[in-house]
């Protein structure tokens, strides 16, 4: 069994296609297929099964997936440890992020590559519960997440809280709340609202404060992207929730504080708990200073 093999099979298994993991090893489609099949042979086990429209996991390959997966994040940290040993930090670093990222992050990648430029940077965005169970599994070695108050960060990652903020709703000028400073959640029990999907973090806070409330939001739009929700606000479409930081000034919009429970994004950093690479333990300090609000960001 070569580490190739493995390489080949994990691009394979994520990418649910040859050619695109082929792509992405940057070797020849045929030498991909060949490997895997040599794979198989030695495991004694079908990994794949190979469909018109791409490739789907065996229940062997499933299983074999996460030990793949551990086998290769082995190799790559003890490359690491011996470049470290010569001053030189190496290997990938694969940081995942909430959408819309915090602005701040280009320029802390930045820095941290200049210091470090001998680090391949991976770069994806997701939702807090998908970012959450990637690091876990090793896919990413820190993300940026947030969560509510009273959502626990699992303990499968370790973690700190860097900022927090409020949130808010957003409605066009000329809805009846536009004139309130603030209003209660139960206040809007019967407002269509638009809101980030069920995975977000932000979305199952609200979800769960409507249920004591003793009401389900009634959702007119879902969207992944917050500029798109405060646009959806301003043509009258519904309610935006967002954080106070995602809600820009405009003639167009009336930005009013929500009470009754006041609902609160933590932004947190999260990391593997074991087996945390050169590369990631030294991006840790960089991502605490630049995204840390002093005035209120919390260990935990």
């Amino acid at each position: 069994m070569e580490l190739r093999q493995l390489a080949y099979f994990v691009a394979v298994a994520e990418e649910q296609h040859f050619t695109r993991a082929a792509q992405r090893v940057k070797v020849a489609q045929p030498a991909v297929s060949q490997q895997i099949i040599r794979l198989e042979r030695e495991l004694g086990e079908q990994l794949l099964i190979r469909t018109p429209r791409g490739v789907l996991l065996t229940g062997a390959g499933m299983a074999f997936l996460p030990h793949a997966r551990a086998t290769l994040a082995s190799a790559q940290s003890g490359r690491d440890a011996l470049a470290s040993l010569r001053g030189l930090l190496a290997g990938r670093l694969s940081v995942g992020t909430l959408v819309p990222a915090p602005q701040e992050l280009p320029s802390l990648l930045g820095h941290y590559r200049r210091d470090h430029p001998g680090v391949e940077l991976r770069l994806r965005d997701g939702h807090t519960t998908s970012l959450i169970a990637e690091v876990d599994e090793g896919t990413l070695d820190v993300a940026v997440i947030g969560l509510g108050v009273r959502q626990p960060v699992p303990d499968k990652v370790d973690s700190q809280v860097i900022r927090t903020e409020p949130a808010v709703i957003i409605v066009s000028r000329d809805h009846p709340l536009a004139a309130s400073r603030s209003v209660p959640l139960a206040q809007l029990r019967d407002e269509p609202m638009v809101t980030l999907p069920p995975e977000s973090g932000q979305r199952m806070a609200l979800d769960a404060a409507a249920r004591s409330a003793g009401f389900t939001p009634r959702i007119a739009a879902e969207s992944s992207d917050l500029r798109i929700l405060v646009d959806l606000a301003a043509e009258g479409v519904g309610i935006a929730l967002v954080p106070r930081s995602a809600a820009p000034p405009s003639e167009r919009l009336a930005i009013v504080q929500l009470s009754r429970p006041k609902l609160t994004r933590r932004l947190i950093l999260i990391w593997q708990k074991d087996g945390l690479s050169p590369a990631a333990r030294a991006f840790l300090p960089y991502a605490r200073t630049a995204l840390a609000d002093p005035a209120d960001s919390v260990e935990v």
